[in-house]
């Protein structure tokens, strides 16, 4: 994820860029840049958060009354000036600012450089610029070339690009990344979401997938991509600037929630690089995850997966208590590391150790960060950043991507399928927010919460608990359904909640019948489970899922109802869920 933003105005641009851009840094940090127009392009950018960039290079001074702006997080390439935005093309007549995932990067990447383009970043975007530039040289103008270049995409795209033989317009597109436009008396502007433009203007027009824009100072021109004009509402947004970060959710955990869908399927596009990666693999017999905290219970199910798939031997280790284990370590073991962050120190510390031994994997949100730069092989998540500090849309990437892991080295493409359907179904899960609403209302003064799950829907019922925990301040536990009368069941009684995780499968039998076990004990339950299950009929508090989720697969959908319930007790508590006490986003210190 990324923020773009581009203006055409009757004044100096450069200010008005960078405070917009600066309204988008949540969407990235780790470099930003801008490009205007004069006789020719002007560019400066830098890697850093924008203030410390602007202190080195100043930002603001620089000429043009049309320009572009970007504020990263890097996907291709670490985060280097080089890699920063914007990219030109050879000849630095065309610059351009990208949010999303070019896939087939490196295919178009090597034909234009068998045409004699010379390329300066490591990224997927530079390509863009390059295509634009062939394009034109076999004479089109900038708005055809542009659709002739986005004919060649396969990804994710919202661009926008200028032109020195064409200084009074910008071209802009989209497909699948968010691209707005804002309309104003002394001019137009293109952004990735709407806070950018907030303090300039709050007419807006959203455009959909697959549109083109043309920005000039006094007329704005939407198209569909065979370039067939539009007809667009114009919509008068009444946000704070506040409000207008979070795109008009009253929290950032929430608006990270709802980005789970496209997070799923961002994630799904690496599915090829790591099917590369395990082809360079060498030869394991055993492997063991380390992880922290809600990376810990991703590898929980990574674990039942690989074991249950693919028969070889694994274990999951608490970062904490690496150091205990370590002497376990050979030549044949790969050791997958899990981390939001890239910079977690108890993590970072285990992989040092482990690679002088072992094969190491990092699954990683954050291009650049130490752990990226130690391990072997580096799968990213592709979550884009994270604010809120309970982990939602970074979870369910890591889930996706052992997913990936697990069904490229089984060459499981009954798996894969499955898997493509996955946010679809995440879509259908977040539709049932006003009956989980009802549902946190009703249990907000709880004192106690249990949450009980078997196989690979233990692990989710350990990270329910968790969030609840960390969000709402009330005690809640994890327990497989088996080990109930090993101790748990003493602890049910009249009124307290237990959260049964019941999807379709083996398992149902089982742990259905621990469930009876615990409502025959007064326990309010309130049940995950498939909407053709007629045995959870007379269960008050229910959610229910399509019947194509199977155990397997119901990691991947049945956590966002559990964020969700944490979310909503959380609010009727008055409690901000974006900043729980006594917690940090990222433990750097051991």
């Amino acid at each position: 994820m990324c923020g773009i933003v581009g203006c055409i105005l009757n004044k100096e641009v450069a200010p008005t860029i960078i405070e917009s851009i600066k309204k988008l840094e949540y969407r990235g940090y780790d470099s930003v840049g801008i490009a205007t127009l004069t006789d020719k392009v002007n560019i400066k950018k830098g890697s850093g958060k924008i203030k410390e960039v602007d202190e080195k290079i100043h930002l603001t001074q620089v000429d043009g009354n049309i320009g572009i702006a970007h504020v990263r997080w890097a996907t291709h390439g670490n985060p280097t000036k080089e890699n920063a935005h914007p990219h030109n093309s050879c000849d630095n007549k065309i610059s351009v600012v990208h949010n999303g995932i070019i896939e087939n990067y490196k295919e178009l990447r090597e034909q234009l450089e068998s045409e004699g383009h010379e390329f300066k970043s490591e990224t997927d975007t530079e390509v863009i610029p390059h295509l634009i530039e062939k394009y034109m040289n076999e004479g089109n103008n900038l708005l055809h070339a542009t659709q002739k270049t986005i004919e060649k995409l396969v990804g994710s795209y919202a661009l926008a690009a200028i032109c020195i033989d064409e200084p009074d317009k910008i071209i802009g597109a989209r497909k699948e990344s968010p691209l707005i436009v804002g309309v104003s008396p002394n001019g137009n502007f293109l952004a990735s979401d709407v806070p950018a433009i907030l303090n300039e203007t709050r007419e807006v027009i959203y455009l959909e997938d697959n549109e083109i824009i043309q920005l000039e100072k006094d007329k704005v021109t939407v198209m569909n991509n065979q370039l067939e004009p539009l007809e667009k509402e114009i919509v008068t947004i009444d946000w704070n600037p506040e409000m207008a970060e979070k795109g008009g959710y009253p929290h950032f955990m929430l608006k990270e929630i709802n980005e789970e869908p496209q997070v799923i399927k961002d994630t799904l596009s690496e599915s090829s690089k790591i099917k590369e990666i395990v082809s360079k693999f060498k030869n394991f017999n055993r492997i063991c995850f380390v992880a922290c905290g809600t990376s810990y219970h991703a590898s929980l199910i990574g674990e039942y997966l690989i074991e249950t798939q693919l028969h070889i031997p694994t274990e999951v280790i608490l970062a904490s208590e690496f150091e205990y284990f370590q002497n376990t370590l050979d030549d044949h073991t790969l050791v997958i590391f899990i981390t939001q962050s890239g910079e977690t120190a108890d993590t970072l510390k285990a992989l040092k150790t482990a690679k002088k031994i072992s094969e190491t994997l990092a699954i990683v949100n954050v291009v650049g960060s130490s752990i990226t730069r130690e391990a072997d092989h580096v799968i990213y998540t592709r979550a884009g950043p994270e604010i809120g500090v309970a982990a939602t849309k970074t979870y369910l990437s890591q889930l996706i991507c052992i997913y990936l892991l697990v069904a490229h080295l089984g060459e499981n493409d009954e798996l894969i399928d499955k898997l493509f359907k996955i946010a679809d179904l995440a879509e259908e899960s977040i539709q049932r927010e006003e009956n989980i609403k009802k549902i946190a209302k009703k249990y907000k003064k709880s004192k106690d919460f249990f949450y009980i799950g078997r196989g690979f829907n233990y692990p989710t019922a350990l990270e329910g608990a968790l969030k609840l925990k960390e969000i709402t301040y009330i005690h809640a536990e994890g327990y497989p359904a088996g080990e109930l009368k090993h101790g748990p069941l003493a602890l049910i009684d009249d009124g307290i909640p237990v959260v049964g995780i019941l999807p379709p499968g083996p398992s149902y039998p089982k742990t259905y019948n621990n469930l009876q076990e615990i409502r025959a004990r007064g326990a309010h339950m309130i049940i995950l489970g498939s909407e053709d299950d007629k045995q959870i009929d007379d269960v008050e508090d229910k959610l229910v899922f399509n019947s194509e989720i199977d155990e397997i697969i119901a990691p991947l959908i049945y956590i966002i109802d559990l964020q969700l319930l944490s979310y909503h007790i959380s609010v009727e508590k008055d409690i901000d869920p974006d900043k729980p006490k006594n917690l940090a986003k990222s433990v750097t210190v051991v």
